[in-house]
């Protein structure tokens, strides 16, 4: 499995930027998030802070975890650990002869992206903060009520959330929801093993927002359903 780190970097006008791959390389010509494999022993947030550096020329701060996608390409596995970047220092520029494209939120949906890159787009619509149960984006369930079947995952237009006792729930769920909210604050340790064991944004209660995403959370549970 090849384990490649990606930054959703977002300027001030609450525009993502994309990059296109330059000729030569697998898949070129479409558009990707910029990023990059991590080398070996590299922790993700270590790698995002290199690669960003590296091929676009921005020197990031507090990256928030975001989701981690797994995806088959025909050429092997990919693990794809996505962060939001809203913090940055520079003035993004192509530094491998790559294209740069700023895109408000209708232009990223008509993007030719990889298709790794798609289910990031759903993510995107999450907060950073849960402060309700059910908005138009998104509906948190319990995990009683999820485990019964009642809502399948994909079934509508709205993500879907389920509410968790504990980090034992939220590893059973992980495979049926969008995201997983935690009713209850784990130890950091168990915090920091649950996310970096699913692929879903995961929300925890009780927590500043800088601690949890250094942990692993996309967000905080503010609802504590």
């Amino acid at each position: 499995m090849i384990h490649v780190v990606a930054g959703v970097v977002i300027d001030r006008l609450r525009r993502v930027l994309i990059a296109q791959r330059p000729a030569g390389k697998h898949l070129a010509g479409a558009w990707e998030f910029p990023g990059g494999k991590l080398e070996p022993g590299e922790a993700p947030g270590e790698g995002l802070a290199r690669e960003l550096r590296e091929e676009i020329g921005i020197t990031i701060r507090q990256p928030r975890p975001l989701i981690r996608v797994h995806h088959a390409y025909p050429h092997g596995e990919v693990l794809l650990d996505v962060w939001v970047v809203r913090r940055y220092r520079g003035r993004p520029r192509g530094l491998d002869g790559q294209r740069l494209r700023w895109c408000n939120a209708r232009e990223l949906l008509g993007a030719e992206l990889l298709p790794a890159d798609r289910p990031i787009l759903a993510a995107l619509k999450l907060p950073q903060r849960l402060r309700r149960a059910s908005t138009p984006v998104y509906r948190v369930a319990r995990f009683s009520e999820r485990a019964r079947g009642t809502n399948p995952r994909g079934s509508a237009a709205r993500l879907l959330g389920v509410a968790c006792r504990n980090a034992a729930e939220a590893r059973a769920a992980a495979g049926r929801a969008d995201f997983l909210v935690l009713r209850e604050a784990p130890s950091c340790r168990e915090l920091a093993a649950l996310c970096g064991a699913v692929p879903v944004p995961v929300f925890v209660p009780g927590m500043a927002l800088e601690r949890a995403w250094a942990l692993g959370a996309s967000g905080i549970n503010a609802i504590v359903c």
